[in-house]
């Protein structure tokens, strides 16, 4: 059986090839880079077309991708919540300040491939940032031929010891192709328990939009911290009036003066109020002892019928250098 698979990989390897890229970029948990080696081998010994490989699936990340960049651009922040909440790598979508996209803007194209989680979100978010297509397309194409060169390179310059493991793995037949269907499936199980650790870790009580309604109208006033990145916010420019606007990286200067006793509210538009539950988490740990995320977060306020205010917009039309700060419209 592992015999029939290496020879089809052989005789089918640009299609294979194609479809594995095609569907990991498209969010699948479905690693294409063994693939990308095995194929950069096979074009070592003569068997793929070596400008064949690294063309099909230069194609299949450019589909994948492209078709990202427009749902970013036509739905902006509903994609991305909705890519968080299926991501088996929440860490991508929760931690959005790591991402750095008001520093790197469209140049983060060029890494992403090689940030596990981030090339997936890459290409809807600078979509909804409104980088140009033209833009898009080279430096998405220039990041994934700069991934596809060193998957494929390694495969191609290691092919003699590659041939000797398809040996094996045709030697070894059906057991082989268990082995292999077995460590994909242990790979998405780790993903998945990853994901629910995270959750538990930041399970803390947190108040309703109902109970901070009835907080603003009290005094002292509530202390409320928006910790979305700057780059999230450019995406999606609803703040609950008041807010103070932070990050998780900058947080502790935004609350610099503020009393440990003060009431905090931190909220942000992420699945499980994660983003928020971790800076709630931090303060804490610093000596704050009203600390809650908002439950259900933006969403949820705008849900309620609460006022909202919107952010200035910034102009998009070219992605280098920093984000411009914003002011409440």
């Amino acid at each position: 059986m592992a015999h029939e698979i290496i020879a089809l990989l052989a005789q089918y390897g640009l299609i294979l090839v194609f479809l594995n890229v095609l569907v990991e970029q498209a969010g699948a948990p479905v690693p294409a880079v063994p693939t990308l080696v095995v194929a950069g081998a096979l074009a070592a010994n003569g068997q793929l077309p070596l400008v064949g490989v690294l063309g099909v699936a230069l194609l299949a990340c450019l589909i994948s991708d492209l078709a990202w960049y427009w749902a970013g651009r036509r739905f902006g922040s509903g994609v991305m919540r909705t890519i968080c909440r299926v991501s088996l790598s929440p860490d991508s979508c929760v931690k959005q300040s790591e991402l750095r996209f008001q520093r790197w803007r469209g140049q983060v194209l060029l890494v992403a491939k090689f940030v596990p989680g981030l090339s997936t979100v890459a290409p809807p978010l600078v979509g909804a940032l409104g980088l140009r297509t033209a833009a898009f397309l080279w430096l998405d194409g220039l990041g994934s031929l700069l991934w596809l060169g060193v998957a494929v390179g390694l495969g191609y310059v290691l092919a003699p010891e590659i041939d000797k493991v398809l040996v094996a793995l045709g030697n070894a037949g059906t057991i082989a192709l268990e082995l292999v269907g077995s460590l994909l499936a242990l790979y998405i199980l780790a993903k998945w328990w990853q994901r629910r650790r995270l959750l538990v870790s930041l399970r803390m009580a947190r108040i309703t939009v109902d109970e901070l309604a009835q907080a603003i109208e009290k005094e002292p006033l509530p202390v409320l911290v928006d910790v979305r990145s700057q780059a999230a916010r450019v995406v999606d420019t609803r703040i609950i009036p008041g807010a103070l606007l932070s990050d998780l990286g900058s947080i502790d200067l935004t609350l610099q003066g503020v009393p440990l006793d003060a009431e905090l509210i931190i909220y942000c538009n992420c699945p499980n109020e994660a983003s928020a539950a971790m800076a709630a988490k931090r303060l804490m740990e610093q000596g704050y002892r009203r600390v809650r995320p908002l439950l259900g977060g933006l969403d949820a306020w705008e849900a309620a019928g609460y006022t909202i205010h919107r952010l200035a917009p910034v102009d998009t039309d070219t992605l280098g250098g920093n984000l411009p700060t914003q002011n409440a419209a």
